[in-house]
């Protein structure tokens, strides 16, 4: 852990969140967890996400939301609320509306730590970050010049998701580095995979106290 805080880091991170109800997140770990099982889970990995994103060098902290109830751990985010349309054209409604260098960030890796992202602060004049996922999607991106034109039209929640994603920035002639692969929880073997990589996170928890007595 580092004793300086870098405040001039003119960078904006940006946590993409849903609010955690039963049947609206994490429906992909029913029926082996209920539904408000499932939403426990989900609301522990948004925490230990915003917990990560706390501990950021950031100049400003945005929480682009799907909600009504704003999660606690989200002190000092200001809230901006996801406008209707496909993924894509959200996160390029995002990439419009920050100024300045924006780092996104999903609810979805609760193993992603500060140090994971710490390339993107130490070299934020690079053009790009890019933080692949294990199933072919990206968890994590940064453009120092936001441009919701790099987003929108690139097909979300596919296996070739984060090849076209890079390919759109790469071919717009961004300098892009590469950050480390996560592995997304959307599966129960995701989660009880990701659960073993960081048992006292609070995803880990939530997850643990909805599996105990089930036979696996």
């Amino acid at each position: 852990m580092t004793t300086e805080t870098p405040t001039s880091t003119p960078v904006t991170v940006a946590v993409v969140a849903k609010e955690c109800l039963p049947g609206k997140v994490k429906t992909r770990l029913t029926p082996a967890l209920s539904p408000e099982g499932a939403a426990r889970v989900a609301a522990g990995s948004l925490a230990d996400t915003l917990a990560t994103v706390q501990a950021l060098p950031a100049a400003r902290r945005v929480l682009f939301f799907d909600g009504t109830v704003v999660p606690a751990g989200a002190e000092g985010f200001e809230v901006l609320h996801q406008p209707g349309g496909g993924l894509d054209e959200r996160l390029g409604f995002l990439f419009d509306a920050v100024d300045g260098p924006l780092l996104l960030v999903g609810m979805d890796t609760p193993q992603a730590s500060a140090a994971e992202l710490a390339p993107v602060f130490d070299a934020p004049e690079r053009d790009g970050w890019f933080g692949p996922a294990e199933d072919g999607g990206f968890w994590s991106l940064y453009l120092r010049e936001p441009s919701g034109d790099l987003l929108r039209g690139v097909p979300m929640s596919r296996e070739d998701t984060g090849a076209v994603q890079l390919a759109r920035l790469t071919d717009a002639g961004l300098d892009v580095g590469i950050l480390g692969e996560l592995l997304d929880v959307d599966t129960v073997a995701d989660a009880e995979r990701v659960a073993e990589l960081v048992p006292d996170s609070e995803f880990s928890r939530a997850l643990r106290a909805e599996t105990v007595g089930s036979t696996r």
